[in-house]
């Protein structure tokens, strides 16, 4: 990256400008970068949609093709352990159940060790489909990440990482 785009105002700046005008009390020092986290959060998933829709998939049927593949073969889990792996409520997971299902790309199957409960398994064609789309996200992300040189990547990722560990803990 070339010293002179790393400086070029973009419009955070404007906004962040237009804010110490209009209220030079308030520090909105902070405002820049949340607000260029929030825009590169809705561009990074927008990139990636793109990938996953040659799949016939959106962002959240990847996550569920992509959360059964990550815990290996026999590529089943219980919808609980979904929920937890993905961190989202029964109902989120259920509804993206119900349409990979409609799809073809995962079945349910009776829980040998508690005929009370089911499982979820990726089918042959659930495993090919997530086998092709996470090659291509994999490519994708190095695409996004082209501009950074490797020890930007890394610099960024240590910041990142150090954030959201001490929003998560609450540390100041």
């Amino acid at each position: 990256m070339s010293d002179a785009h790393e400086n070029t105002p973009d419009d955070v700046d404007r906004i962040v400008k237009q804010w110490n005008r209009e209220r030079p009390d308030l520090d909105v020092g902070p405002m820049g970068l949340i607000g260029r986290i929030g825009r590169l959060r809705e561009t990074l998933f927008r990139e990636q949609e793109k990938v996953f829709a040659r799949f016939g998939l959106n962002y959240s049927g990847f996550d569920v093709l992509a959360t059964l593949r990550r815990h290996g073969a026999p590529y089943t889990l219980s919808p609980g352990a979904l929920m937890d792996s993905m961190m989202i409520t029964s109902g989120t997971v259920t509804n993206r159940i119900d349409q990979l299902e409609k799809a073809g790309l995962v079945s349910r199957e009776p829980n040998p060790d508690d005929r009370r409960s089911m499982l979820v398994a990726l089918t042959p064609a659930g495993l090919k489909v997530i086998d092709e789309a996470v090659a291509a996200h994999v490519e994708n992300q190095h695409r996004i990440v082209g501009p950074l040189s490797p020890d930007e990547r890394v610099a960024l990722d240590a910041l990142l990482s150090r954030f959201l560990s001490r929003l998560a803990s609450g540390d100041d």
